[in-house]
């Protein structure tokens, strides 16, 4: 066979069929699901996909969230109104000699066709700032509409110069209700499987737990499980989909676990118990187990702040400092380099010394509030700096705290029925076992020699 046979044998690019994700993407806004606060009727995004002019035109916008939330489809839908031109680069393998090509081709199609060119960059967050600066002229004078996609905070990854030419949009990861939909429609419309293939509602069930609010993944893993099961067909028609042929094309084992029932109460609070147990194996192994259920981070992130308050408090405060960054970033990053951050906090929580004094001291606090304790504030501690405090007396005989030895000196803070009021009590484990000696002395000098107001 010649070289000539070859490339007349192969295939055309008519003749490959589209990733069912492709096939799947919004043709309309109408189809778009979810990020329904970003397309809210007169929302800046939607009016730019609408093709809305304001007086200097439409703008730029920078198109921040998780993979699969329709950073793509919206590009493709703003490049769609008033027929403008699309060119798409991706910063991966682009530089600033693509980015001057795309700016010529703009204004030729602009002077000539009298057209407007919508540039999507993907991953913007890896250009450089040169390579960043090189889309100034361009945004800055209309000649593109520049639609970018990151899933970096573009706080941190986009230069000030073009954040401030350009309307941010967070997009956030589907719903479970939309992934299911989409599923439902992929398997049913022509332009997906056409109906030639059922889907078992478990099979239904552990492509959405897996998707995580991800679209693309979901229809992707769809397709594959497809292709198991027509490999496997009988004569059944339509043929059917199980969730061990999703297992199959996905590699990966349906984990027991309901997001929306018992199971996701069950081991969330398993999670907590290890964690003030101080089991770090038990602890990790509860994490993942939510994790592989496709368990939202944020959640899981959310929990483990709770947990270094409630259970470590003041013992190791740093862990607290832990479990907020983690928090802040697993929000930024994602799955799946965000099961570290997560495996970190945990094994932090779960190790070090515990105590739950401050979570008692405000509920104790609360407590007294709640059943009507509490009077006046003193006259000393309250405000003086408005016309006719002075007449009422506020402020008098109030004592300057720096002006103290120590900077602490005797003063009532308390109001009156709740003098004796004894709300947080150390502990001796980790550092708050320094803290006990030294709030007696506080209080003491505070309160008095015998530790009262």
């Amino acid at each position: 066979m010649t070289v000539d046979d070859l490339f007349a044998s192969a295939p055309t690019s008519e003749d490959v069929t589209p990733p069912l994700a492709v096939r799947m993407r919004p043709r309309t806004l109408d189809e778009v699901r979810g990020q329904q606060e970003v397309l809210r009727a007169g929302s800046p995004l939607r009016r730019l996909v609408e093709g809305a002019k304001g007086a200097a035109g439409p703008m730029s916008a920078i198109l921040w969230g998780p993979p699969g939330t329709g950073k793509t489809t919206l590009a493709h839908l703003v490049a769609g109104a008033s027929e403008r031109s699309f060119v798409e680069l991706s910063a991966i393998n682009a530089g600033v000699k693509d980015v001057r090509a795309v700016m010529d081709q703009a204004a030729r199609s602009r002077d000539l066709y009298g057209r407007q060119t919508v540039l999507f960059l993907d991953e913007i967050h890896r250009f450089s700032k040169a390579q960043q600066d090189a889309l100034l002229p361009g945004v800055e004078n209309r000649l593109i509409v520049l639609v970018a996609a990151t899933t970096e905070n573009p706080s941190f990854s986009v230069i000030a110069p073009l954040l401030s030419r350009s309307m941010l949009v967070r997009l956030t990861s589907l719903d479970d209700g939309d992934v299911a939909e989409l599923i439902d429609a992929a398997v049913a419309e022509e332009r997906g499987l056409d109906g030639a293939f059922e889907l078992d509602e478990a099979a239904r069930d552990h492509l959405v737990r897996m998707a995580g609010g991800d679209a693309r993944m979901a229809l992707t893993a769809l397709e594959a499980a497809a292709g198991v099961a027509e490999d496997a067909a009988s004569d059944k028609s339509p043929t059917p989909i199980s969730v061990g042929q999703v297992e199959q094309a996905v590699a990966t084992a349906a984990v027991r676990y309901d997001r929306a029932g018992d199971q996701h109460y069950d081991v969330a609070s398993a999670l907590i118990k290890s964690m003030r147990g101080s089991d770090v194996d038990a602890a990790l192994h509860y994490l993942a187990r939510m994790l592989e259920a496709g368990e939202d981070p944020r959640f899981i992130a959310r929990r483990i702040v709770i947990a270094a308050s409630e259970d470590v408090g003041m013992a190791d405060p740093t862990a607290l400092q832990t479990a907020v960054a983690a928090m802040h970033a697993v929000a930024q990053i994602g799955m799946p380099e965000a099961r570290i951050i997560l495996g970190q906090a945990v094994v932090h929580n779960a190790v070090a010394p515990k105590s739950n004094a401050s979570y008692r001291g405000i509920n104790a606090a609360i407590a007294d509030v709640r059943e009507g304790r509490g009077g006046a504030v003193p006259p000393h501690l309250r405000g003086s700096g408005y016309a006719g405090a002075d007449r009422l007396g506020h402020g008098d005989g109030y004592r300057y705290s720096h002006d103290e030895p120590g900077g602490v000196g005797p003063q009532q803070y308390l109001p009156d029925d709740l003098i004796d009021a004894d709300y947080y009590q150390p502990t001796d484990r980790g550092w708050e076992s320094n803290l006990g000696p030294r709030w007696q002395q506080l209080r003491s000098t505070i309160r008095g020699g015998d530790g009262t107001n």
